[in-house]
C-alpha cells in the first residue's frame, strides 16, 4: 500500500485543500481487502462547502473548537486507486501535523486488515461418500433380479432371431 498526500492553499482567506490517494499493491488486492476507513484527527471545517474563512469567523474565531473530523478511506481490493480531496480549516501558521498523524492511523488500520486477511489460511477440502453396505443389501435383490430378466429377454430375442 502506498498513501500519497498533498496540501495546497492559495494566498488569502482561502482554506487549504488536502488531496490524497491510496494505492493497493497486487499482493494486497489478492487478499480481498474491504474498504478501510478511519475517523481522522483532521478537523472538518464548519460550513465545509465554503472554500474560504473570514477573520474572526468559524475556525478563525477566538473560541473555536472542532466538532467534526474527516474520514479517511482506502479502497477495497476491487477498487482502483482514488484521489480524495478534503477541505481543511484555515490556520494562520499553515501547520497541519494531524494530517501526517491521521495517515499513520490509516496505515495502521490497513495493516491490521492485511494481517486479518493474511491469517485466514488457504485450504482445500475434498472427500467422497459411497452407498452404505446396508443400502446395497436392501437393493441388491431387486437390481440382480432386473439384470437376470434383461439377460433372459436378450437370450429369448436372440433365439427367436436365430430361429427365423
Amino acid at each position: 500500500m502506498q498513501i500519497e498526500w498533498k496540501i495546497t492553499k492559495k494566498r488569502g482567506n482561502l482554506r487549504p485543500v488536502l488531496s490524497y490517494c491510496v494505492h493497493l499493491e497486487d499482493h494486497e488486492k489478492a487478499l480481498a481487502l474491504p474498504v478501510v476507513s478511519i475517523v481522522s484527527r483532521i478537523p472538518k471545517p464548519e460550513e465545509d462547502r465554503q472554500d474560504y474563512c473570514y477573520p474572526g469567523l468559524l475556525e478563525r474565531a477566538a473560541d473555536y473548537s472542532p466538532k467534526n473530523f474527516h474520514v479517511l478511506e482506502a479502497p477495497s481490493h476491487k477498487g482502483h486507486a482514488w484521489t480524495r480531496t478534503l477541505l481543511l480549516p484555515w490556520r494562520e501558521d499553515n501547520s497541519y501535523p494531524e494530517v501526517e498523524a491521521s495517515f499513520e492511523l490509516l496505515r495502521q488500520a490497513m495493516e491490521e486488515a492485511l494481517r486479518g486477511a493474511y491469517n485466514s489460511e488457504p485450504m482445500e477440502l475434498a472427500g467422497s461418500v459411497r452407498t452404505s453396505s446396508g443400502a446395497k443389501a436392501k437393493i441388491a435383490p431387486g437390481v440382480l433380479g432386473e439384470k437376470f430378466l434383461r439377460i433372459a429377454a436378450r437370450a429369448a430375442a436372440h433365439r427367436e432371431s436365430a430361429a427365423s
